[in-house]
């Protein structure tokens, strides 16, 4: 097999694989159904009570698994080629901790699930402006400011949610802060999908139209300007759509570990490093990871797992096999 022929093999293999996913997680659950009871769910002709479950109670569930897993994997990606750095994802600008701290205010002022969504977004927007703005009064224009305002604004969210989880009921708000810190996709509705996802679909749409864009940036920064890329602005640009697409996916589902830091190794090591193969499988890899993970945090135990704890257990792991991969692939060229 060639290997154009093989990097579609894989790319197709991953887009028949999702709906496959997505069908045996929408049957997944206590009142299993199987995959033609779910089919028919899905075309308004199964029993009412099979609709209920899959249109209320899985399907906006799920399918904010599978756009939170392609929003995340997208902003690692681009991340990884912005900072030239693979060990590089989206909180290194303290957009993680700067929603945690938006979701923890929230939680203290009594605000409701749409409000704590809201405060996590605009947390995670406001460590991003804190990061540039704190790289600017270092007067550093290149990656080294970027990455020193992430470090500090990372640092100082880090103690303020700290601080919030210190002055918090322990016995209502500190419990709430805390399991929201661990992620979970147990609040979703209709609702808050409608908001989100058009978001979140664009960001990770843009992400992937810029490709290019991505591969011209992984280049040095003389590189990239003497091909006529304005480095500067569509650096800026591109961590601001990585951004907003992990405040985003923070603001639905709280702190999903892992997921941006794993995917675009594994898409690299299955298709190679040019952005046009590479992130297209990135998002797919993603939303298919997540719908698996959330499946396996309503079906393990009797009680709900938080999703969080799923990602890091398995990713974790499944990062060792990664660098195992990427050792031998270069062990045999």
């Amino acid at each position: 097999m060639s290997r154009a022929r093989y990097h579609r093999w894989v790319l197709g293999s991953a887009m028949a694989m999702l709906p496959v996913v997505l069908v045996m997680a929408l049957g997944a659950g206590r009142y299993a159904l199987s995959p033609l009871e779910v089919l028919h769910a899905l075309a308004g002709d199964g029993s009412p009570m099979a609709q209920a479950i899959v249109w209320h109670a899985r399907l906006p569930r799920i399918l904010a698994a599978a756009l939170l897993g392609a929003g995340l994997s997208a902003s690692g990606g681009a991340c990884q080629a912005v900072f030239r750095n693979p060990l590089v994802a989206p909180d290194l600008l303290g957009v993680l901790s700067g929603a945690a701290f938006g979701a923890a205010l929230s939680i203290l002022l009594g605000a409701g699930v749409a409000g704590i969504q809201v405060g996590a977004f605009c947390g995670g927007l406001l460590a991003m402006g804190g990061a540039l703005a704190v790289a600017r009064q270092l007067g550093g224009r290149g990656l080294l400011g970027l990455v020193l305002g992430g470090l500090i604004v990372n640092a100082l969210f880090t103690a303020a949610v700290s601080m919030l989880k210190y002055i918090a009921d322990p016995q209502d708000q500190l419990p709430a802060i805390i399991y929201w810190l661990m992620g979970s996709l147990s609040q979703i509705g209709w609702g808050t999908l409608g908001w989100t996802a058009p978001l979140l679909i664009v960001a990770t749409g843009a992400l992937l139209v810029l490709c290019h864009t991505l591969d011209l940036l992984s280049l040095h920064d003389d590189e990239a300007r003497s091909l006529g890329l304005s480095v500067t602005a569509w650096r800026l640009a591109i961590i601001g759509l990585a951004t907003l697409a992990a405040a985003l996916t923070v603001s639905i589902a709280g702190i999903i570990g892992w997921v941006a830091l794993l995917m675009p190794h594994l898409a690299r090591l299955l298709v190679g490093a040019p952005h046009a193969r590479m992130m297209p499988l990135c998002v797919l890899l993603g939303a298919i990871g997540v719908v698996l993970a959330d499946s396996c945090a309503r079906i393990l135990t009797p009680g709900e797992i938080p999703l969080g704890m799923i990602t890091e257990l398995f990713g974790a792991t499944a990062f060792i096999f990664v660098l195992r991969g990427v050792g031998w692939r270069r062990e045999a060229e």
